[in-house]
């Protein structure tokens, strides 16, 4: 018997495929807005394979949209780079604009120097122009030979060149080549067995070591006084406007029974004004019970010789035994004294202690980072070396402590050259004195910013070992040390780290290196160039290992600086005009002023509470008003050119050109660097930048 049929069902039915019609109509024209609404039923296989591609379709679209996204960001990353450099570039010009503007405002006298090297410049340019005329004729792949009947021709005229040049010049470049690089190596040596002398110690883990050690904060009124000999504190400054107050708080607060020290301050300045605010910086540190004395001379000779000779001729030194000296920008620690004086005791030959500098702003500026390079490796290697092998080495003028008996013994303060703390140092050593370098006690400072600055510090720095040299050296010869002291002092001391090291410097980087473009029959190897500049480079980094990144730049400067040492030394040795200029470092007062002024508050307080009126304090005030009325009422300085390197830097620039033409690789790239470099420089582009 058959069903009947079920009508409900079937109205249903039709019911549902009309809707799944007009859903796969719907689907069909909008199937990717609505691909979540179907499901698909497939067996495992199938449904693994269309998964499989699935995926990897959307992989293909989903990497094209991000190497698209890439491809833009690549883009925009070159924009900003283009942007940045055109900026810069734009920047550079309109400075070298500027500053050409207002130099050529500025009347000026050229030196010899400075028009020897504008010969040599016109001699590179009239040289490249005649190597371009031969290159592009193709002279240097077939060069051409003397006829006769041609004298009068280009053609001869430049094969008469190569002759001259090949048989006269180069063999004369070549061999001054070959002396420079002897001189480069011999030089390279020194600084390699001074880093292994500064290795030796450090493992060795050698030290100075002291009889006696104070303790901290310890209470005067216990102790024997005997342990606390009189020491005199000097601090010659002139026209110190920026600093005075730092260094003048630093020594008044060293931690040293009142009653055993005398502090000096020893002015020079020539301005009213800062005489007036140092007089009264002194009057307000009397007044909180501080044994400080201002003098002032009426007749300044001398320079800083002059000025400490005049101190100790006063009748009161005689009662004391050591000798504290720091420069105005210098702060040392409140437990300098007890730091540096027990190494004295039961070292009755001994001199001079020398304490290390460090640098307030040695992060400052790209010229005060290359600066701490150089004085790290001073003090970390040469320094401590020569105070730990031989007992002797330069005083750095500051941040020492002198026995007052060795100072008398040697003839005192001199004042016949810009570097009297080594003419001191080199007579106390040949009076039989020693001295001892302290590398873990430091003493605050500041490195000058500009370049004008350090420009001017550099040249009194390397004219007057020359100086000194001349002076001294006879005297060297008969004095009564041993044979070893006088040819550390003549070949190493004065020979080979002050006249050599910047004459090699200058002639075989600036001035032979160039001219072997010119002269291609005389070749510089390119080791010379490259390799041993390089590790010499990072021998003397070593000291300061967070400076590496900079080692491409210190070893550009380090040449560029040698126009500046090789004309102090040529000034120093032939008693030139500016040898005898002593110019004051400018600084800027960069020192750590929030630490000094914490301990003058706390100083201050404690001795408010003891009574001192507070008066003192408020006259402080006023002063501290005064000076920066004074300061702002300053005459303003400028950035400048500096035409001698700007000079050098063409030379390079037209010597790196013609090394394109010989296809010289490694010679192009340092001739370029240095003479960028050098532009740098000539711009007044680094260091501190004046707006």
């Amino acid at each position: 018997m058959s069903r009947p049929p079920n009508y409900e069902f079937q109205e249903w039915w039709n019911k549902q495929r009309a809707k799944d019609h007009a859903d796969d109509h719907f689907s069909s024209s909008n199937s990717d807005d609505t691909k979540f609404l179907t499901v698909n039923i497939q067996s495992p296989d199938s449904a693994g394979a269309a998964a499989a591609a699935a995926a990897a379709g959307k992989d293909r679209s989903r990497s094209a949209r991000q190497l698209s996204w890439i491809y833009l960001l690549k883009l925009n990353r070159i924009a900003h780079s283009l942007a940045f450099v055109t900026n810069g570039f734009i920047t550079l010009i309109r400075t070298a604009n500027r500053r050409i503007a207002t130099s050529s405002d500025r009347p000026r006298s050229d030196s010899k120097f400075y028009k020897i090297i504008k010969f040599f410049l016109i001699l590179s340019v009239c040289l490249l122009f005649f190597e371009l005329v031969a290159y592009f004729r193709g002279w240097h792949f077939s060069p051409p030979t003397l006829e006769a009947g041609v004298e009068d021709s280009v053609e001869y005229i430049y094969a008469k060149w190569l002759e001259i040049r090949a048989n006269y010049l180069a063999p004369l470049l070549q061999c001054l080549a070959n002396v420079c690089i002897v001189l480069f190596l011999i030089q390279s040596v020194d600084r390699f067995g001074l880093v292994l002398g500064c290795f030796y110690i450090k493992i060795r883990g050698l030290k100075p070591v002291a009889e006696m050690e104070y303790q901290q904060d310890s209470e005067y009124e216990s102790m024997n006084p005997d342990d606390f000999p009189m020491v005199l504190v000097q601090i010659p400054m002139c026209n110190e406007r920026e600093v005075y107050q730092q260094s003048i708080a630093a020594a008044c607060v060293q931690d040293w029974p009142r009653e055993r020290m005398l502090i000096q301050i020893l002015d020079d300045s020539d301005d009213a004004d800062v005489q007036f605010l140092i007089r009264a910086e002194v009057q307000k540190w009397q007044q909180r019970g501080v044994h400080i004395i201002y003098r002032h001379r009426l007749i300044r000779t001398g320079y800083k010789a002059g000025n400490l000779r005049s101190a100790m001729s006063c009748d009161y030194v005689k009662d004391y035994e050591f000798v504290a000296i720091f420069d105005a920008d210098f702060q040392p620690a409140p437990d300098f004294l007890k730091s540096t004086i027990p190494y004295f005791k039961g070292k009755e030959d001994l001199a001079l202690v020398q304490t290390r500098w460090a640098f307030v702003n040695k992060e400052e500026n790209l010229l005060t980072r290359l600066q701490n390079i150089n004085l790290a490796f001073h003090f970390e290697v040469e320094q401590q070396v020569n105070g730990w092998f031989i007992n002797f080495f330069g005083f750095n003028g500051t941040a020492g402590v002198w026995r007052i008996k060795a100072l008398e013994d040697c003839g005192g303060w001199l004042d016949r050259t810009t570097v009297e703390d080594m003419d001191i140092a080199v007579r106390a050593h040949l009076c039989g004195w020693k001295f001892i370098y302290l590398n873990d006690v430091k003493c605050l400072c500041e490195l000058p910013e500009s370049y004008e600055a350090y420009k001017k510090q550099q040249h009194r720095w390397h004219s007057g070992p020359m100086q000194l040299f001349r002076l001294c050296f006879v005297d060297i010869l008969h004095s009564k040390v041993n044979l070893a002291k006088k040819a550390n002092l003549i070949f190493l001391f004065f020979l080979l780290r002050k006249l050599i090291l910047p004459f090699y410097s200058f002639t075989l980087f600036c001035i032979i290196l160039p001219l072997t473009m010119f002269l291609p029959e005389a070749q510089l190897p390119f080791w010379v160039v490259c390799y041993i500049p390089g590790i010499v480079s990072i021998l003397n980094i070593l000291p300061c290992p967070q400076s590496f990144p900079f080692i491409v730049p210190y070893l550009l400067f380090e040449n560029t600086m040698s126009v500046t040492k090789f004309n102090a030394m040529i000034s120093g040795l032939f008693q030139l005009g500016s040898s005898y200029e002593w110019i004051v470092t400018k600084k800027l007062g960069r020192s750590s002023e929030a630490d000094l002024a914490a301990i003058v508050e706390n100083e201050s307080s404690a001795l408010l509470e003891g009574g001192v009126p507070k008066s003192s304090s408020e006259s402080g005030l006023a002063e501290l008003n005064k000076l920066e009325i004074t300061k702002k009422s300053g005459r303003k300085k400028g950035n400048r050119l500096y035409r001698k390197e700007l000079g050098l830097s063409f030379i390079l620039l037209t010597a790196s050109v013609r090394s394109l033409l010989s296809a010289q690789g490694i010679h192009f790239y340092f001739l370029l660097f240095q003479g960028i470099t050098f532009l740098v420089v000539g711009l007044d582009l680094i260091g501190e930048q004046v707006s």
